[in-house]
């Protein structure tokens, strides 16, 4: 079995001091072979937040693989949006805006969503799809492909968010080249179920996080995801802060099969 933690939109420059130690601590005694982050590291592009997020990811014990959000792009100055957009990005977080992670169990691909002249909306290319598609073809077929992307490819119905443009198409694609679960971000909700596709058919698990760190909440608690492969399954937990205990807890509890991707357990 193979674990995986996924964080997102960490807000650095707009997060909640108070919660950084408690998720420090929570995510390196989970021990997970690998830690997602699905972009906004940030919430200006300022040096001083990426710098903080560089602080943040080396306290983490596991290996880091991230992809960025629209705020990890500067919105106020659009010479250096338009020309320069990942300079800082790949100076504190990564110089590789699509990384790859593999183990026994599981490979794991970033793809970048972010499009500097759409700030919000994002984008996903054709060569974008087609990068990650590469790497799932590079996969052994046992292995669970697990992508990573800011943007989610649906939005739960109570969102207002507009969806990215191309969303559906992007998705059917990705799930023909054997995606199994898709990781994001960007909406500051969690949510958990199977891709809805026209096609029908066997689908992807898709895995929205909230916010972990910021004080930019929408009705929801602070928190991350704890995601388990084994040969067969999917298991997801859902770690919420407790205000009271001032710590992570799992607060929700998805089990998927593997086999067919359909939900098999809702645990609370």
């Amino acid at each position: 079995m193979s674990t995986l933690v996924h964080l997102s939109d960490l807000h650095f420059g707009k997060d909640r001091p108070d919660l950084l130690e408690p998720l420090v601590s929570c995510v390196n005694a989970l021990e997970p072979d690998i830690v997602a982050i699905s972009g906004d590291f940030t919430q200006r592009a300022r040096r001083s937040q990426f710098e903080e997020a560089q602080d943040f990811i080396q306290r983490l014990n596991a290996p880091v693989l991230g992809v960025p959000g629209n705020h990890d792009v500067l919105l106020d100055r659009p010479f250096q949006r338009f020309f320069m957009p990942w300079r800082r990005y790949r100076k504190w977080i990564n110089t590789d805006l699509t990384p790859r992670f593999e183990d026994d169990d599981m490979v794991v691909i970033g793809i970048n969503s972010v499009d500097r002249f759409s700030w919000q909306t994002g984008k996903l290319t054709a060569g974008r799809i087609a990068h990650a598609c590469k790497a799932m073809d590079d996969t052994a077929a046992r292995k669970a492909r697990i992508l990573v992307v800011h943007h989610p490819l649906q939005h739960p119905n109570h969102t207002k968010k507009k969806p990215i443009p191309g969303a559906d198409i992007a998705l059917e694609k990705l799930l023909s080249c054997g995606a199994n679960l898709i990781l994001s971000g960007h909406l500051h909700t969690w949510h958990a179920e199977n891709f809805t596709v026209e096609s029908g058919g066997t689908t992807a698990i898709q895995l929205h996080a909230g916010t972990s760190l910021s004080s930019r909440v929408r009705g929801e608690p602070n928190d991350f995801n704890l995601v388990k492969i084994t040969d067969d399954q999917v298991c997801v937990d859902r770690l919420s802060f407790n205000e009271d205990k001032r710590a992570f807890e799992t607060t929700e509890a998805r089990t998927f099969n593997r086999a067919s991707d359909h939900q098999i357990s809702n645990e609370v």
